[in-house]
């Protein structure tokens, strides 16, 4: 029975395990969104009773899911401990949190608790499989990324150090870390307009910084589209059903075929 459980709970490639995916993917959306109109003062006072059963009804699914992979793996506390134990427990904790009232006073920290919940949203990426490979494509890039972003780093340092010392106080750049900031708003080309250079050479510098933030921009998307394309793998078709599969999988996800 453990086995079966853990087969159709921590595996994707059985037609148990795609079904509770799938029932499991469709739960985790609805409750998102009912936290997010929650969030609506008209909604939350006209219907404050229906959200209130149906996040207890939410939670309660969700904490026999949790006690149930706790249950079935061989290494309880490797996966209490992984991120997505930390996820699939943040997902039922707010609801828990809500019923300590101590006071009148603990009221604002419990309303931050519930918030926590729109977390649970991160679970949607645990059981799909094209954002998989995109968490490895991110991890594996991860190090050249790094690198980039120190780069990037040092160069809004030295544009906000120039610009500091170009237009000075009097035109807004009032220190270094101002300065700073608004070398960052230029490069990403945001440009809020709070602080302006004055001077032809502060303009100067601020084409530059414009023009540098097109490449600076196009660098990491080139870095995680050469590992995407690292990591592609062509899909298992089943003989049976024609259906596409994981290159890892033992079984087809809707007929069940072992391959």
């Amino acid at each position: 029975m453990r086995e079966k459980i853990n087969n159709i709970i921590f595996g994707h490639d059985t037609k148990g395990g795609r079904l509770f995916d799938i029932i499991l993917l469709w739960v985790i959306l609805i409750s998102v969104i009912l936290v997010i109109f929650e969030s609506i003062p008209s909604l939350h006072l006209r219907f404050f009773t229906t959200f209130y059963y149906i996040e207890w009804a939410v939670t309660i699914l969700f904490s026999i899911e949790y006690i149930l992979r706790i249950w079935s793996t061989k290494t309880p506390l490797r996966y209490i401990f992984s991120f997505w134990g930390f996820i699939d427990l943040l997902s039922i904790l707010p609801t828990y949190m809500e019923l300590i009232n101590f006071g009148f006073h603990y009221l604002l920290a419990i309303r931050i608790f519930r918030l926590l919940r729109v977390f649970r949203i991160l679970r949607l990426i645990k059981f799909n499989r094209e954002a998989q490979k995109l968490l490895l494509a991110l991890r594996g890039s991860g190090h050249k990324i790094g690198v980039f972003l120190m780069a990037v780093i040092s160069i809004m340092v030295l544009l906000g150090t120039l610009m500091y010392v170009i237009e000075g106080g009097e035109n807004g750049f009032t220190s270094i870390p101002q300065s700073i900031y608004w070398a960052i708003v230029t490069v990403t080309t945001v440009g809020f307009g709070d602080i302006v250079p004055q001077t032809v050479l502060g303009k100067f510098l601020s084409s530059i910084a414009m023009i540098l933030g097109y490449a600076i921009i196009a660098v990491p998307t080139g870095i995680i589209t050469v590992e995407l394309a690292k990591n592609k793998s062509e899909d298992k078709v089943c003989e049976d059903c024609k259906n596409d599969n994981p290159d890892n999988a033992n079984f087809c996800n809707q007929c069940g075929l072992k391959f």
